[in-house]
């Protein structure tokens, strides 16, 4: 099979060098252009890259000559990494020139007509792609913190309805970017803002989980509250929910419907799909980022502690990896669904 080409838009940044671990080796794709700022432009990608991964440069990525988001590409799909300050110009532009941008950036995750997807829950809202008005095409991923809490909200929302979700993150400095947050601002420390977070994390999910009729997407019908804290942990996002459910249902009936928890990219057995979306533990003090993170290669969402809620009717916590499913992962998946189901022509 003939791989197709790709670039990753915002090569150098800590998405971007995670879209190069992640598809350096992709059985389906190809990374063929390096894009970034202008300062970076012109040098072989090990010369403009501060590297921060756990593994070396990538033989075959590493004397790539970075290109800046003036230039003309060849990709068919344009991973973006962007920072959102230059985003969603960039990406309109390329998608105007016919290629097809599979974004983290958060520019375009609200537009009507963009799909915010997370495959196993809602792949059917890619058809909505066919009434941009793009040469070629935006889909987005979106929040990493979302990502965890749709994840788990999804099974649960189709089987017992759910009136209301209060939702405390407890997030990670990786989500911050490189270099992060000031050491003297978060070592023995929580942060209790982010920017922007509460709002994304209390209406994403209303849009994933949301209808597609009609050539529209419907939002789902509940109220979610945010808290979104920074804490002195590496990698991991962790949250603690409470739910209100239409149906009543004990812990264990929730614990069952995660568990048995499956999607599209499951049945296709995509590259980067985990073969259990959602990893329940039945240990008291489970899950923990120091220990379950990387389950599944950080591609799954873990869940744990779920049990009845004396103000709502189920709590539980839940755990991903913000910078792999939650960020660059999420994406080079949604862009693996988008070439299975013919999509991408």
């Amino acid at each position: 099979m003939e791989k197709i080409k790709v670039a990753i838009l915002g090569a150098t940044g800590t998405v971007g060098q995670k879209f190069v671990t992640l598809l350096y080796d992709h059985p389906y794709f190809e990374i063929h252009e390096l894009v970034a700022s202008e300062r970076s432009a012109g040098k072989r990608y090990i010369e403009a890259c501060r590297w921060k991964q756990n593994i070396p440069v990538p033989e075959n990525v590493r004397d790539i000559v970075v290109k800046t988001t003036d230039a003309k590409l060849e990709s068919k799909i344009l991973f973006s990494g962007l920072d959102s300050s230059v985003a969603g110009p960039v990406e309109e532009k390329y998608a105007n020139e016919g290629h097809y941008i599979i974004s983290n950036s958060k520019n375009h995750r609200m537009d009507p007509d963009v799909p915010l997807v997370i495959p196993e829950i809602n792949h059917d809202h890619l058809e909505i792609i066919k009434q941009q008005n793009y040469k070629g095409a935006i889909v987005t991923n979106s929040n990493c913190s979302t990502m965890f809490l749709a994840m788990a909200l999804a099974p649960i929302y189709r089987e017992f309805g759910i009136e209301a979700v209060h939702v405390t993150t407890m997030q990670a400095i990786s989500g911050a970017g490189y270099p992060g947050v000031p050491s003297l601002d978060i070592l023995g420390n929580v942060i209790p803002f982010i920017g922007g977070e509460e709002d994304k994390v209390e209406t994403e999910p209303l849009k994933i989980l949301g209808s597609y009729k009609n050539g529209r997407i419907e939002y789902a019908d509940f109220k979610i509250s945010a808290h979104c804290n920074r804490v002195p942990v590496y990698d991991g996002h962790t949250e603690t929910v409470s739910i209100k459910l239409k149906k009543k249902a004990e812990p264990e009936e929730v614990a069952k419907i995660l568990d048995e928890f499956s999607g599209l990219p499951q049945e296709l057995k995509l590259p980067l799909a985990p073969e259990k979306p959602i990893v329940v533990f039945d240990e008291p003090d489970r899950p923990q980022p120091f220990r379950d993170v990387w389950l599944n290669r950080g591609m799954s969402t873990c869940v744990g502690r779920i049990r009845k809620c004396p103000i709502y009717d189920v709590k539980m916590v839940i755990l991903g990896h913000n910078t792999v499913r939650g960020a660059a992962g999420a994406a080079v998946l949604n862009a693996e669904t988008m070439y299975r189901k013919g999509l991408i022509e």
